[in-house]
């Protein structure tokens, strides 16, 4: 191989390191640059968000489901066949309202024989008291005779038993017309259960047919369920929530829900009760939440969201999440300088986030901070900001955020 051609494949070579170089490093190309030291002449290009002043507020979201707060199941305390259902399925009933009548004539026919028991029972008694005062005044005459001596000794005993044995029977006859008032009474209070009524204590006065077991013409037993009555207003959410926002949730607290049947209502409610203990396999807290429901609209069994707002502040300092940086395991942001030609790092707190906005507690938090390009930039380090960015005022940060 002569000179000549040995000097050109050597100009080759180069040229063709040099290209490699300038895909590796060109301006299209993706690279590590190490953070720039204080007084590096390169400016590193970065983009910046404006520090904002304003109230932020912690929220969360837990699913859920509705339950009734008050629900029980109408049965009958006597067996016999459904003559007539009052109510049905999705019907509104009130306290005390008679909603099923079972076929009494049974019970008719009890009540019946129990007034003709108790007749006979206060005929025997009307009998013994007349036998005990016959017994009295044979007593008495046999007394008398006895004190002339026409008597014998064996006389008067046998009027004093007499006496006693009508005062016996007439216990006994003033026990057996007892007896028949209470088998009457029974008799009466029996037939009163043929009308079944929906009674319950506490809550609304005005519930709503959940649920039907049978159907009129049935025969049922006692304690058979006929009918579920629920309360729907107000209606319960129950949440689970775990650990990290349990210490934040507490009775009283509003809230306010949406469901899938309804997606464009909100309603409200409040935290009624927070369970004192953790599910062992969830490790999750049971938390009710009452919620108004005037209009019957939600219903037992719905799927819903609950947000709470669990902390609020009132003028924070709030920088975009994505400002956040980690230097030497401790977080912090970089703060431009009002001239817009170099970055201060700055070491912060962080509190609560909202929708990509994180409050932040620290020193010479003004202005703008980085958001995008903090790998390539140190405290101190110069930066160029991207022209669209550079006079863009805080406001108007704001709105496109919005």
């Amino acid at each position: 191989m002569n000179l000549t051609l040995k000097k050109t494949l050597l100009l080759l070579a180069l040229a063709g390191a040099a290209g490699g170089v300038w895909l590796l490093l060109g301006p299209g190309a993706k690279r590590t640059v190490a953070p720039q030291s204080r007084g590096a002449l390169q400016a590193a290009p970065v983009e910046v968000a404006p520090i904002e002043h304003g109230p932020l507020e912690l929220r969360r979201t837990f699913s859920g489901a509705l339950e009734a707060p008050g629900q029980f199941v109408i049965a009958p305390k006597v067996s016999g066949r459904v003559e007539r259902l009052v109510v049905d399925l999705a019907d509104p009933v009130s306290r005390g309202q008679v909603v099923a009548e079972l076929d009494n004539d049974e019970y008719v026919q009890a009540v019946a024989q129990a007034r003709a028991e108790l007749a006979v029972a206060e005929a025997n008694l009307v009998e013994a008291r007349s036998s005990l005062e016959i017994a009295g005044r044979e007593l008495e005459r046999v007394t008398r005779l006895r004190e002339r001596g026409v008597a014998s000794e064996a006389n008067l005993d046998t009027a004093r038993a007499n006496r006693l044995a009508r005062q016996a029977q007439l216990e006994v006859a003033k026990a057996q017309v007892t007896r028949a008032e209470a088998a009457l009474e029974t008799a009466r209070i029996r037939l009163g259960y043929t009308r079944i009524s929906a009674d319950w204590s506490g809550g609304d006065d005005q519930r709503v047919v959940a649920e039907r077991f049978v159907d009129e013409g049935q025969t049922v037993s006692a304690n058979a369920p006929l009918l579920r009555i629920v309360e729907l207003d107000p209606i319960t959410a129950v949440i689970f929530v775990t650990e990290t926002d349990y210490g934040r949730l507490q009775p009283g607290q509003e809230i306010a829900l949406t469901t899938d049947a309804y997606p464009a209502n909100r309603f409200s409610g409040r935290i009624d009760r927070i369970a004192p203990v953790f599910r062992e396999a969830t490790r999750q807290a049971r938390v009710e939440l009452s919620v108004e429901n005037p209009e019957h609209r939600l219903k037992p069994g719905m799927f819903v969201r609950a947000t709470v707002v669990l902390e609020q502040v009132a003028d924070a300092v709030i920088v975009p999440e994505q400002a956040l940086t980690q230097r030497n395991d401790r977080t912090g942001v970089f703060v431009v300088s009002e001239d817009g030609g170099s970055v201060a790092w700055r070491v912060v707190q962080v509190g609560i986030r909202e929708g990509g906005r994180v409050q932040v507690s620290g020193e010479g938090l003004a202005g703008r901070v980085v958001t995008l390009g903090q790998q390539l930039v140190d405290d101190g380090s110069a930066i160029v900001i991207p022209s669209g960015q550079e006079q863009k005022p805080a406001a108007a940060k704001k709105d496109d955020r919005s």
